[in-house]
This record gives C-alpha cells, structure tokens and sequence, in this order.
C-alpha cells in the first residue's frame, strides 16, 4: 500500500514538534511550547503538515475567529459591505515551514490549505476576509503574491475577501 504525500492534521499529542525549525525563535517556540495550549482552550486551531508515516512537524499554520475594525479597510470596499463596526474574519496567526523545506513551496501549500479551511468553515460560521498580519516585508511580499491587500493602518496587516478566495481556489 502506498503511503501517502505530505498532508495537513490538526496538531496533536502524536505530532512531534521538537525538530522543527523554521529559522525564527519566536515561531519555533510557539509550535513547541505553546500551539497544544491554545488549541485546548480552543484559542486558535493549529494545523500541521506531516509526511506520513512520519509525524514529525514539516510546518504549521494556525487559525481563529476575529473581527475587523470597519475603519480598517478601504472606503471603497466599506461602501459595499453593511454598516457594522466590525465585520468577522478569520485570522492566520502564524504560518511556517522548516528550513528544510526551503524552496519546496511548503508555505504555498500551507496557505492555499488555511485558505481552503477559512472558506469552507466561512459558509457556516460568517467570516468575510482572511486577515494575516505579516512578520516582517518578505512575509508581506508572500501573502501579496496571492493577492492579499494591506489594511489602513499597517502595510504588513493584510486582508483576502472571500469572494477572491473563492476565485483563487477556483
């Protein structure tokens, strides 16, 4: 029987996190640490992409519930949405992929799989954007690549519609 490609689990106690090292400390140790915690308080989701029958951490990504200030967003895109003061999201909190994996479109597969999760999840639990809020400008470069666009406030707080997530996943 073959075994399968890399796939993405919600992270568990079988899911082996000490190897893992994406290159930043603060990420690492989230994933070590801390991810479990919050995904039994049921903080943020975590999600985790394994190449069975291994179930050492390749990389994660993590997702909740959030909301977005109406202020936050382009007027021209207020304008079409109802006049609350804040609308739902869902939020990717981290994503990262070992440095192992450089260059093997790990965090390509990551996102397109958080986007996947935030789509479908958005059909029953309203969220009208995926909001990321980008470490540093090689991170806001990634997510702009797919067509995430900055928020007022910040360059590196960046936001999808569902709409263009729809059509992304086309």
């Amino acid at each position: 029987m073959p075994v399968p490609a890399r796939l993405v689990a919600r992270l568990s106690r079988q899911h082996d996190r000490t190897k893992f090292d994406c290159g930043v400390d603060v990420l690492n140790q989230y994933l070590r640490q801390q991810a479990r915690q919050d995904a039994e308080k049921h903080v943020t989701a975590p999600f985790v992409l394994i190449e069975p029958p291994s179930a050492e951490v390749l990389g994660y990504y993590t997702l909740s519930a959030s909301v977005l200030d109406v202020g936050e967003i382009a007027p021209e895109l207020a304008r079409k949405l109802p006049r609350y003061p804040q609308l739902p999201v869902t939020l990717i909190g981290r994503l990262a992929v070992d440095a192992r994996l450089k260059g093997q479109r790990c965090g390509e597969y990551l996102l397109m799989d958080a986007l996947h999760r935030s789509l479908t999840h958005a059909a029953e639990i309203a969220a009208m954007a995926v909001v990321v809020d980008a470490k540093d400008d090689a991170a806001a470069a990634f997510y702009r690549h797919f067509g995430f666009q900055p928020l007022q406030a910040s360059a590196r707080r960046l936001y999808l519609s569902m709409k263009t997530v729809e059509t992304l996943l086309g």
